[in-house]
């Protein structure tokens, strides 16, 4: 019997059997090799763009990262355009003797009621001020560390960031809308970076003034989110976002028919299991129409404005019920006087087929512009855009048809996707329930019918059909439009990505959403360039709308306050050619020959302007006070009495009068201080 082997020493390490050979240590483990960069940044991106929902915070980040990268201009970029009257010489904005709340009395530009040439905003205002006040105070604080006691100089960097910041949100809300109906998150990322990169609105993102479509377009994102709402919330949700619209921009009132018409389209959408369509679009309206009854109410209390001439008149004989109910309600709305300027709208002196005619040729060309924007503007006046020659011009009948085809299309596709809403209902009446039907549910034909109509009912306000405006044609009125059409592109194209059946079907719907986008961006972009400092803006209008005389005087302008009289004279003439009888070119060739000391030459230009504008008392002062500077008043002496007694109680006959008279007791000399212009890039005058 073989005996029991002794127990190992616990203390002793087991050795090997003999004739063993000690066993190798194991091997590492290998090291895991990391995946490329490129690969890991695509699955971060796809991560954070498909991995999760989109909230309002996890879209701005990218969007505001899109639209500064578009948008940006350069930091030391100076006033362009309407900015010098919209913030250095708004005395809303940087005045002393108005306070912060006397907005709700004073129009964009700062002007009262019986000066406004009819834009009440008085929420940018509020904004601008706002900004105004601290940068001044932090530049005031920098200047009395340094001990710098130069006067403060407000830069428009600031209040251009703003638009971008917005215009982003803007994109933001959109992504959590298009989610919140589609439940596709491709389909919401699409609209906000369609809406985000559309480079028709570098205008209004771009140009300070863009603040008011900005924040308009704002209301109307946020009215559309609150059909979200409960039943009982909804009403209120849109009260609130349609007049934060109104009180930014007026062109917010497209939100009053569009919005309950989005409540009835869309409701399957926002509330799948109870949609009471026509009840929610019913409340909708209610809110929406509360909301204009109200800000025409506190319009009208807050800035009384003289009502338009146009109104005061009595209506033909004969007048239909339409036309009576029509001035009944412009009497009602009390819109303040729109100036009436051939050279900024042609439109003006055109009959109503005309007037319509060119309207419908705008309208196509701004419609090109959203979808393949090859050119962009600054400016579209006179001779650019001038009244049509015939009805049917191409682009007029173009303009007509798609006018009236998107509203049509609109309602079709409306009419389907009830159909096939009430199809996968009775499909799914006893399985899946509200789970299942709403992933049956057409989102997108809903969204493009919401989409077509927008866009046309949005720029309709815009179009000088119902309401003859100062502007022919400005990309900043596509601000809202874009709204619509940034929805019907994004539906558009998850439509065509979803009838892809595999993969390399799909290429083709990528590619053309790439070279869409990246074009859009691209020219977004460059237009955001020509915004780097006033000549380069009008350098690069004049060459995008070669017959814009505006455009050419103005470039004419920015080479004259640097001391270029020669080019300011030879884009002057240009300007005076194109629009012969605009009194504004006249002065201003004048003005550049009296300043080249070529008073002989000037005189007739002078003459001319002073012909053609007698009651403009900048432009007569501009004339007589460079005529002072070159002792060559007294030359004209007779010229000017007789002018003066062909257009008695003028500003003409009021300054040349007093000019002659007093010029030696004006201090300094000349034309009376107070009547002088304001010089470039100069604000108020104390």
């Amino acid at each position: 019997m073989n005996e029991p082997s002794d127990p190992p020493n616990p203390k002793q390490p087991a050795g090997p059997a003999k004739g063993a050979t000690a066993p190798k240590a194991a091997a590492p483990p290998p090291k895991e090799s990391k995946p490329p960069l490129l690969t890991r940044a695509w699955q971060s991106a796809h991560d954070y763009f498909m991995g999760e929902d989109p909230t309002f915070w996890v879209a701005m980040v990218p969007l505001l990262i899109l639209g500064a990268a578009l948008y940006t201009r350069h930091f030391s970029s100076n006033y362009i355009f309407d900015e010098q009257e919209a913030l250095l010489a708004n005395p809303y904005v940087n005045g002393k003797s108005l306070g912060f709340f006397d907005a709700i009395h004073r129009d964009f530009w700062g002007l009262p009621a019986d000066r406004s040439v009819g834009s009440y905003r008085p929420l940018p205002n509020f904004v601008w001020r706002g900004v105004w006040d601290v940068q001044r105070s932090i530049t005031q604080l920098v200047g009395r560390v340094t001990h710098n006691t130069a006067p403060a100089v407000m830069q428009p960097f600031l209040y251009h960031w703003l638009n971008v910041l917005m215009h982003a949100a803007n994109g933001a809300m959109l992504v959590v809308l298009v989610f919140a109906l589609t439940k596709k998150r491709g389909t919401a990322w699409l609209a906000g970076v369609i809406f985000v990169s559309a480079a028709v609105l570098t205008e209004a993102v771009c140009g300070v003034v863009g603040i008011a479509d900005v924040m308009g377009g704002m209301g109307a994102a946020l009215a559309l989110l609150a059909l979200r709402f409960p039943m009982w919330g909804m009403p209120l949700g849109v009260f609130g976002a349609v007049l934060f619209g109104l009180f930014s921009k007026e062109s917010a009132l497209v939100c009053v028919p569009m919005v309950p018409f989005a409540a009835l389209v869309l409701a399957p959408l926002t509330h799948p299991e109870r949609p009471r369509r026509a009840l929610r679009a019913l409340l909708a309206l209610v809110g929406s129409v509360a909301a204009f009854v109200l800000y025409v109410e506190l319009r009208k209390k807050w800035f009384q404005s003289p009502m338009p001439s146009e109104l005061q008149t009595a209506l033909p004989d004969g007048a239909g019920l339409a036309q009576k109910g029509m001035r009944a309600f412009m009497v009602w709305f009390h819109q303040a006087p729109l100036p009436k300027d051939p050279l900024n709208n042609p439109l003006v002196d055109a009959d109503t087929p005309h007037r319509i005619a060119g309207a419908m040729r705008v309208f196509w060309r701004g419609l090109v512009q959203v979808v393949f924007p090859k050119q962009l503007s600054g400016d579209y006046s006179f001779p650019q855009e001038p009244a049509p020659q015939s009805l049917y011009e191409p682009e007029n009948v173009l303009g007509a048809v798609a006018m009236v085809g998107m509203p049509i299309a609109s309602v079709v596709l409306w009419i389907r996707a009830m159909l096939a809403e009430r199809s996968a209902r009775r499909r799914l009446a006893t399985s899946n329930g509200a789970a299942g039907l709403f992933e049956q549910l057409p989102a997108q034909a809903m969204l493009i019918s919401v989409g077509l109509l927008w866009v046309v009912v949005s720029y309709f306000p815009h179009s000088n059909i119902p309401v003859l405006l100062p502007t022919v044609r400005a990309e900043r009125f596509w601000y809202f439009p874009v709204i619509g059409s940034s929805l019907a592109l994004a539906a558009a194209f998850a439509w065509m990505w979803k009838r892809s059946q595999r993969w390399w079907d799909g290429a083709p719907v990528i590619a053309l959403f790439a070279l869409f986008l990246v074009f859009q961006g691209t020219r977004a972009r460059m237009h955001a360039l020509d915004y780097k400092d006033d000549l380069v803006f009008w350098d690069a209008t004049r060459k995008a709308v070669p017959r814009s005389a505006k455009a050419h005087l103005n470039y004419s302008v920015m080479w004259g306050a640097r001391g270029r009289l020669d080019i300011r004279l030879e884009e002057n003439q240009i300007a005076v050619d194109l629009a012969p009888q605009w009194p504004m070119a006249h002065i201003y060739l004048g003005d550049t020959l009296c300043r080249m000391h070529r008073t002989d030459e000037a005189w007739p230009h002078y003459a001319k302007g002073f012909e053609l504008a007698p009651g403009d008392p900048n432009l007569i002062a501009l004339a007589l006070q460079c005529l002072w500077d070159e002792s060559a008043v007294e030359k004209h002496h007779d010229e000017l009495m007789e002018m003066s007694d062909k257009h008695p109680g003028s500003w003409l006959a009021y300054l040349a009068v007093d000019t002659l008279r007093n010029g030696k007791d004006h201090s300094p000399p000349g034309v009376d201080p107070k009547y002088r212009p304001r010089g470039y890039n100069e604000g108020p005058k104390e």
